[in-house]
């Protein structure tokens, strides 16, 4: 399958990251996954967007196994995805409302989403080192997000909250994870964050269609989106 992100540069080849197997447990779970489902992508998921004027830099938590492990792009083909596409479209962020493939035409606006964490973790629980060792390339993401005039980051979950942290080098104690909270970094950037559009999440209420719109809202004026 030829994975066709947006054709505008990426800090980290995809290529690049394909390659990664750094993680043993990650690599090796990658590898049965490949065999049980020979037409997947199954390997790290590399970031989708604009990334030339991204103001906005979404961080989820890592690649589901039959949504972005399936597809090859962030969010894609699977329940996590469709809250997030659906008002990233309703804000003018994105081309569609849904994300099928990485074959569509979908397109993103002053924005760019990633993961914490770039491979399919078992039962969707990355560990702690696996975290910290995949957590070089979020920090070349910000980086390049900050170059390029990015302005906010918006943390979907408490791994993404921590992880964006980390890769900025700050003390997590000083930001806790809280949805709706919004923190100014010592760098200028902002930290945005809300609860994970999972399934399980949104079907028990704990984060509605509304939430989720008004934290967008929120960085659209902020940001000026």
């Amino acid at each position: 399958m030829t994975i066709l992100h947006q054709k505008t540069p990426n800090p980290i080849s995809s290529s690049l990251i394909e390659k990664c197997r750094q993680c043993a447990r990650l690599a090796e779970f990658l590898d049965t996954v490949r065999i049980q489902y020979p037409a997947y992508h199954a390997k790290p998921v590399s970031a989708f967007g604009d990334f030339l004027s991204a103001k906005l830099l979404i961080i989820g938590l890592a690649p589901g196994m039959h949504g972005a492990n399936r597809t090859g792009r962030p969010f894609t083909g699977d329940f996590a995805g469709i809250l997030l596409y659906q008002t990233l479209y309703k804000f003018g962020l994105a081309s569609h409302a849904v994300s099928v493939s990485v074959e569509d035409d979908l397109r993103l606006f002053k924005c760019r989403i990633t993961n914490a964490v770039k491979c399919l973790p078992p039962a969707n629980k990355p560990q702690p080192s696996e975290i910290r060792q995949c957590n070089a390339y979020l920090a070349t993401e910000i980086a390049d997000f900050i170059a390029h005039g990015g302005q906010g980051i918006l943390a979907l979950g408490n791994v993404a909250h921590q992880a964006g942290l980390m890769a900025l080098g700050l003390k997590k104690k000083s930001f806790a994870f809280m949805h709706g909270a919004l923190y100014h970094l010592p760098n200028g950037l902002r930290l945005y964050d809300s609860y994970h559009c999972s399934r399980y999440n949104t079907q028990t209420k704990r984060l509605t269609q509304e939430m989720f719109e008004q934290i967008i809202a929120r960085i659209c004026a902020d940001l000026t989106l």
